[in-house]
């Protein structure tokens, strides 16, 4: 199921205090590109492969300062997105960059403040793009997003992700709480670890490839869809 052609900028009624990355959003691509180069974007255009044709409803949570938008929308472009954004000044900066480099596809995307309990009850999407966002979700609240998200996935659609994998040990391990630290500090990030995404997502039928890894192995792209063999969450 798609949108009409049209479909109105609009903010959701999220309560104030989703903030999200408010206090990192005029630093965050910089300093993304500063430590990891084009890691980060090169995982990002990996998983993004993995979209389907068409006119497809897209969902992207957590997409930031809006870099990702502009190239599902220049991949797919008879796609329609839904944008849902924690953070007003991300999302802010998401909708001018996007009237800047694709005033074209300004119609074709709603704005919406919030997380993925935002999401209306009715509303189903043909790919699902969560990238460096299911990091920042505490294991306690962890299930209940990856739930939410799974029950807005038309059957088939995929499940695109990029993001930081999990270690134990070594300087993954290192990296990885420095990170949460530094997030902790500057924004009042909740979460603390890093979630092994592929078993969450096992557990809801779903299941992915081999990864492609960037950055020394510390990055990688998943493309997940449903796992036929698993029984259904």
């Amino acid at each position: 199921m798609t949108l009409a052609p049209t479909v109105p900028f609009s903010t959701s009624s999220a309560p104030e205090k989703l903030v999200g990355f408010d206090q990192a959003a005029w630093f965050y691509d910089a300093l993304a590109r500063l430590v990891f180069g084009s890691s980060q974007q090169a995982a990002q255009q990996s998983a993004l492969r993995g979209l389907p044709g068409g006119a497809p409803h897209v969902l992207i949570l957590g997409g930031g300062t809006g870099w990702v938008l502009g190239e599902v929308l220049r991949r797919v472009p008879a796609a329609t997105v839904l944008y849902l954004e924690a953070s007003p000044k991300m999302l802010a900066r998401a909708r001018a960059r996007l009237a800047c480099e694709l005033p074209q596809a300004v119609g074709r995307v709603e704005f919406r403040h919030g997380t993925q309990a935002a999401l209306q009850p009715a509303e189903r999407f043909g790919a699902i793009i969560t990238f460096f966002v299911l990091d920042c979700i505490p294991s306690a609240d962890l299930r209940t997003a990856l739930a939410q998200l799974r029950a807005a996935q038309h059957p088939g659609a995929p499940w695109l992700v990029a993001d930081f994998r999990p270690a134990r040990r070594g300087w993954r391990h290192w990296l990885l709480q420095l990170m949460y630290l530094f997030f902790r500090l500057t924004t009042g990030l909740r979460a603390r670890d890093m979630p092994d995404v592929r078993t969450a997502l096992g557990s809801l039928g779903l299941a992915a490839g081999s990864p492609q890894l960037f950055f020394g192995g510390a990055i990688e792209a998943l493309i997940f869809t449903e796992n036929p063999t698993a029984a259904q969450p």
